[in-house]
């Protein structure tokens, strides 16, 4: 029984919870850049290669059409997918970067704690009273 409250202690902790959640939302963050990319940034760069940009390949090794007409045995490097990945990333790692800024930004406008009152201090006013004691 030991080992499950441990357990729960662990999984319950603020910074796995943290982390969770950001793992979530970076998800869903993801997929809107996917689209992005693939929607709006990928057509238009591929007007300038006149085809689809996630579509760009060097054909190392021609293949050949079954009857399905798919294309066997091609070999080929897929360099508009990495390309489109490449954007992905960087897309992200702004966005990641604006945000950590933004959140530091805040951290540092914290309210400063308020300075010690002037006067004596604790152990001045220990010695007063010690003395006043012995006085009687």
């Amino acid at each position: 029984m030991g080992m499950l409250k441990e357990f729960k202690e662990f999984a319950m902790k603020g910074n796995l919870v943290d982390i969770a959640v950001g793992f979530v939302m970076g998800a869903a963050f993801n997929r809107i850049v996917i689209s992005f990319t693939g929607g709006i940034v990928s057509p238009l760069v591929g007007l300038i290669f006149q085809s689809d940009f996630k579509d760009l390949k060097y054909v190392l090794q021609e293949g050949t059409a079954n009857e399905a007409g798919e294309v066997v045995g091609e070999v080929a490097i897929l360099y508009g997918d990495f390309l489109t990945n490449l954007v992905d990333f960087i897309i992200v790692a702004a966005v990641m970067f604006m945000m950590i800024k933004a959140i530091n930004r805040m951290k540092r406008k914290e309210i400063p704690a308020p300075e010690a009152p002037k006067g004596p201090s604790q152990e001045e006013l220990l010695i007063q009273i010690r003395d006043l004691l012995a006085k009687k």
